[in-house]
């Protein structure tokens, strides 16, 4: 048996402030946004440029209990790990974008990670793992 992750759904407030950041802070690419109108809303997907594997699934929230959950989808845990084959060039990347890093960077056996929080406050590791 063969199987992976196709996509993570992530909670939003806004596709289009959700698309921009991640395309325009993050560099992801938007691999799909379309409208579906059976259900009345959008099936929009973006993920890191040349990955080849799982992406994001922007999926706005829809009533309250959705609505709450929105920047805090792990109860304060890291969500999401985006690894790098270079930490330090995306690091001060993002740094200029003007990404939030809620703990610095720092060397580990495993490899080099900072603490990053996206638009509406989801924790990230940015991660560079050791060789």
């Amino acid at each position: 048996m063969k199987q992976k992750i196709a996509h993570i759904a992530l909670v939003v407030e806004d596709y289009d402030e959700a698309i921009d950041f991640y395309t325009k802070k993050l560099d992801f690419e938007l691999l799909a946004d379309e409208y579906q109108p059976e259900q009345d809303k959008r099936w929009v997907l973006v993920a890191p440029k040349g990955n080849d594997s799982c992406s994001v699934l922007l999926a706005k929230a829809v009533g309250d209990k959705q609505k709450s959950r929105i920047g805090n989808q792990t109860g304060g845990r890291v969500f999401l790990f985006l690894q790098t084959d270079d930490f330090w060039r995306d690091y001060e990347k993002m740094l200029e974008r003007e990404i939030k890093f809620v703990r610095e960077p720092k060397a580990e056996d495993y490899g080099t990670v900072a603490v990053f929080e996206d638009l509406y406050g989801n924790l990230w590791d940015l991660i560079e793992f050791a060789d």
